[in-house]
């Protein structure tokens, strides 16, 4: 995400940084690289010149100039106003009496069905009762779509026959919330291609059925400039809500993200970031701020860690570490909470300083590496995994040949497994941090 903006800006800020002393000439060659990096990045042009003359109006100022620290007071400046221009944090609006109903709007193909399940999950793991409409009749797989995604989270959807119009549909779906005591409604509305008369018509009439209280639209982050666009149009038609930003792990660039919140005056409440159902965060400015300019997002790493560990055995797990008794069974539970966190190319980019590695982390590569750890602990006894250093040259073998995996592998792993328990054991410092991921970077 950002890797491209991200390491342009990264350049800049060192190249300032190392220059003690600025003059105004120094500033406004640092802009122009900024505002070449940001228009690379398929930022909207007047997006960039408002956010370039904002930032040079308050970098040229005596407080930045006369600073011991005049780089990273420029630094600060971007930081503060990349949040500006990303706009406010924005929660969904409940109604005062539940079920409180959200319509999902959007183009086809921009993920609308998808992060219509992803929402409903966000909610009922935050305590919430969500109910699935399927209001999407005109494209065939749509219905089914939604009503698999609802059978695998567990979630309630309400469906038709395809035939039915999506007016009829949405008011028996009011009914049957009522009936289950849902907490929040989202339908899933038909999408187009296009922009067209026929589908806001539809749309519109939706609305009056179901009078939401958010309106959202779902747009692909890598569409880039269209997407500002599409929303623009929408925004017009049946006044949205708020945004849904999808596919924001493929966009290495990020200029939708950065100008359709200036440009369309609708604030982004959510954000897709992969294939799985949990892949899906609320919008927060200053944490994709930070995340741009390379300083890495600990608040959501913290959230999705409280998330997927159990307090218990992660207190469990911290008195292991401190004496030494770490194993190899530990070790494989831990693999196993750390890919429910997701790609691990994500959790690496959310730390600071961690921004140019995670672009170098394939992650197709990581989940082949975790595999093949996997394979090779859960081939061992537990007696094994419980005391690693029992396993001699024999068990090796017995091991790689029952895991699919060569002798140098098993080799190479117990290696690295003992090098990181000797560096657990002497902290768990930033070195620490910094060594254990070289060592799980270059596994296999």
């Amino acid at each position: 995400m950002f890797e491209v903006l991200t390491d342009r800006l990264s350049k800049v800020f060192s190249w300032l940084n190392n220059k003690g002393r600025l003059e105004e000439k120094d500033v406004d060659d640092a802009l122009r690289q900024i505002r070449l990096a940001l228009l690379e990045a398929d930022v909207n042009f007047k997006v960039v010149k408002d956010f370039i003359a904002k930032v040079r109006e308050r970098a040229v100022g005596a407080a930045v100039m006369e600073s011991l620290t005049p780089g990273q007071q420029i630094v600060k400046i971007v930081n503060e106003e990349l949040i500006v221009t990303l706009g406010e944090p924005s929660k969904l609006t409940q109604a005062s009496h539940p079920p409180s109903v959200i319509m999902m709007v959007g183009l086809q193909g921009s993920g609308k069905t998808t992060s219509a399940a992803k929402l409903a999950y966000h909610l009922k793991h935050s305590g919430q009762r969500p109910l699935l409409v399927a209001a999407d009749n005109r494209r065939p797989a749509a219905i089914e779509q939604l009503v698999t995604l609802g059978q695998q989270n567990d979630i309630p959807v309400y469906a038709e026959s395809p035939t039915a119009a999506s007016t009829v549909i949405c008011a028996h779906a009011l009914e049957r919330a009522k009936e289950i005591a849902a907490t929040w409604v989202i339908v899933d509305t038909a999408g187009r291609l296009h922009i067209d008369e026929e589908l806001m018509a539809e749309i519109v009439e939706v609305k009056k059925v179901i009078n939401p209280n958010e309106v959202l639209l779902v747009v692909d982050a890598m569409t880039g400039q269209d997407a500002v666009q599409v929303a623009a149009e929408f925004h017009a038609k049946v006044s949205l809500s708020g945004l849904i930003m999808t596919k924001m792990d493929g966009d290495a660039r990020g200029g939708a993200a950065l100008s359709i919140r200036w440009v369309s005056g609708v604030p982004i409440k959510f954000m897709g970031i992969g294939e799985k159902v949990s892949a899906f965060e609320p919008f927060y400015p200053d944490r994709l701020a930070s995340r741009i300019l390379g300083m890495g997002d600990m608040l959501t790493l913290i959230e999705k860690v409280e998330k997927t560990v159990d307090e218990k055995k992660a207190k469990e797990l911290e008195k292991k570490v401190r004496t030494a008794t770490f194993d190899l069974d530990d070790f494989l539970q831990q693999l196993k909470e750390i890919r429910k966190m997701g790609p691990l190319s994500q959790l690496v980019d959310m730390l600071p300083g961690m921004n140019k590695l995670a672009g170098r982390v394939s992650d197709d590569v990581q989940e082949k590496n975790m595999r093949k750890v996997e394979a090779i602990v859960q081939s061992m006894t537990m007696d094994e995994r419980h005391h690693p250093e029992v396993i001699n040259g024999s068990r090796r073998k017995r091991i790689a040949k029952g895991s699919g995996t060569t002798l140098q592998d098993i080799n190479q792993f117990l290696n690295q497994f003992q090098q990181m328990r000797k560096l657990m054991k002497g902290g768990f410092g930033g070195k620490f941090n910094k060594k254990l991921m070289q060592n799980f970077k270059g596994f296999g």
